[in-house]
């Protein structure tokens, strides 16, 4: 699955590029509760077809049917219009909260765009499909684009002037080891909106490994980490329990912007992990300190999906820079649990149960 909004500036461009009638809604401002963030964005076409989302689908059937519904009185089609783009606000009493669908309190205020100009949004396209992170300004008084390569994410900027949105690149996984748990992982990875490559040269896994939409590389994956070329919307997990096969593709994630490296395995596994790099390959506890292990949120996770869970979830939190509670931690956590059936010791985890 591709990232959501480069499918809807797409779809938006195609529209416009043939001549067809369309607007693009963002959503600028929420109060209170509400179905989706600020910088959401979804197109609507003349014919009443939507792409993207901008609430759970009430607000969309209210713009559908105000611009693109004969009148019930006249019978005449409505038509989006020409002009300057314009400010609409849902959810602002009670009963329009209700009539929306809305959850109780929300408010949101959508920045309609009509007719945007399709070499404007050919050339965003193109930039966000060549992997480059893109801030579109928007000037209110004549809609009028601005483009320019961004070299962070940042969060929607609205004033009375202008309104400047950041788009990027899709998000991108690379898997090590073709096995069972991996295939749930980039199963949930995908309808995530991450773009899913699985290594794994050993053809015992390999040549069993079938998820849609997930490419599949047999080369030696410290190589392929290389070639990924890992930025800040890019995460590496290990998940072959392999030194071999993991160590070293580690290392080369560890040298790049991946905002998540990690690898499967029990407390003791992944102690012994680090004290191999640092030994072996010059590792300090200060390079070492992004590698996440043991990987995932402690559910008491037993089986493949159910670790798959855990680790997605996970990784979710990290791109999306919420903290996760130290309770949620799986050493912490395991640790606790040991402490209360009086054994201190390690709790050595079989293969297969070393995620959350």
């Amino acid at each position: 699955m591709e990232n959501l909004d480069v499918m809807v500036l797409r779809t938006l461009r195609d529209w416009r590029r043939a001549g067809r009638r369309a607007l693009l809604a963002t959503v600028v401002r929420t109060w209170g509760s509400s179905p989706r963030p600020v910088g959401s964005i979804m197109a609507l076409g003349q014919d009443g077809v939507v792409v993207g989302s901008v609430s759970g689908g009430c607000i969309e059937d209210d713009l559908i049917y105000r611009f693109t519904q004969p009148d019930a009185v006249g019978g005449a089609a409505r038509s989006i219009p020409g002009g300057p783009p314009a400010f609409v606000k849902y959810g602002v009493t009670a009963d329009e909260a209700h009539r929306f669908g809305l959850p109780c309190g929300g408010t949101l205020e959508l920045l309609l765009e009509f007719e945007p100009d399709p070499d404007s949004l050919d050339e965003l396209v193109r930039a966000l499909e060549a992997g480059q992170l893109m801030r579109r300004t928007v000037r209110l008084a004549d809609g009028a684009v601005t483009l320019e390569t961004a070299d962070t994410p940042s969060d929607l900027a609205v004033d009375e002037a202008r309104m400047a949105n950041t788009f990027g690149p899709e998000y991108r996984m690379l898997l090590i080891g073709a096995g069972q748990l991996t295939e749930y992982l980039a199963t949930m990875a995908l309808f995530s909106g991450f773009a899913v490559t699985v290594c794994d040269p050993r053809e015992e896994y390999s040549s069993g490994f079938d998820v849609p939409g997930a490419t599949l590389v047999k080369d030696m994956p410290d190589d392929v980490v290389q070639a990924f070329r890992p930025d800040r919307r890019s995460c590496v997990v290990a998940l072959t329990h392999d030194p071999k096969l993991d160590d070293l593709a580690l290392l080369e994630a560890l040298e790049t912007e991946a905002f998540y490296v990690g690898a499967i395995g029990s407390r003791r596994n992944n102690d012994a992990r680090r004290e191999r790099m640092i030994e072996h390959f010059g590792q300090t506890e200060a390079s070492l300190a992004r590698l996440r292990g043991p990987i995932g949120i402690y559910i008491g996770s037993k089986t493949p999906p159910e670790i798959a869970v855990s680790v997605m979830a996970e990784i979710l939190a990290v791109k999306n820079g919420v903290p996760l509670p130290r309770d949620l931690d799986v050493a912490q956590a395991k640790n606790q649990l040991a402490i209360k059936a009086n054994d201190p010791g390690e709790l050595v985890c079989a293969p297969g149960r070393m995620g959350g």
